[in-house]
């Protein structure tokens, strides 16, 4: 099914272009794994912070709930509504694009301007809380990136759309961001490229530095012993 889908974006035939359709499963592959879902503990004063790739206007949304640790019956609780969540995201070139406190069970969202890795911090607001001090925290994180952000039960709603009429409008937004995915790796590799040639550029500049201070010592050293000797008489 995955196959058949794949060739029908791509316009790629049943037994052609074998390399091309298995390049083509592999992205759409790792293009349904963009969301992911994991939960986590902290303490008090901790801070946890996640790195994503996101390529340029993609939208990200997080969902979140934090669960308490009930000593007394040595599990986790739902946490109480004053426990809140400090949420800051980072761009690559480490500016702020989102910073702001949540509740103890909440969503953000944000849309990423620069290609790169993105930084997401969370910890909580648990100094103002002596119920909490002390204690650990479970959080339980939800990360959607691009076409799996969308809510497109409330898109067929809002818009009035048919199930043909919805299906064509995901193909196409998993297309944009299958474009957007190939663009952002595209800048990798061209990043990547130009790291090369700058480290070899060094290398090289380096390993004729060092051809010339030997060469300089070298001299130095002959017409030292020619003085030497001269200075002795033995030439």
């Amino acid at each position: 099914m995955v196959a058949e889908l794949g060739m029908r974006i791509f316009g790629i035939r049943p037994g052609t272009g074998l390399v091309s359709t298995m390049r083509t499963l592999l992205l759409l592959l790792w293009f349904a794994a963009r969301g992911s879902a994991l939960y986590f503990h902290i303490g008090e004063t901790e801070k946890k912070c996640f790195i994503e790739e996101i390529p340029d206007e993609t939208m990200v949304i997080g969902n979140y709930r934090t669960q308490l640790y009930d000593k007394q019956r040595e599990e986790y609780q739902p946490a109480t509504p004053g426990l809140g969540m400090f949420v800051e995201v980072k761009d690559p070139e480490d500016k702020v694009i989102l910073a702001r406190q949540y509740g103890s069970e909440g969503r953000f969202t944000f849309t990423s301007h620069t290609p790169g890795e993105h930084q997401i911090c969370l910890h909580s607001n648990s100094t103002k809380f002596s119920l909490f001090a002390g204690g650990m925290l479970r959080v339980h994180l939800d990360i959607q990136v691009g076409e799996h952000a969308n809510d497109y039960a409330e898109i067929a709603a809002k818009d009035k759309l048919s199930e043909l009429q919805l299906r064509v409008r995901q193909l196409v937004e998993q297309v944009e961001q299958i474009q957007k995915e190939q663009n952002y790796q595209r800048w990798r590799e061209e990043r990547f490229r130009q790291t090369s040639e700058s480290t070899n550029q060094r290398v090289l500049w380096w390993s004729i530095l060092q051809t010339l201070i030997l060469v300089a010592i070298g001299v130095w050293q002959m017409r030292h012993l020619k003085s030497f000797f001269e200075a002795k008489k033995l030439v």
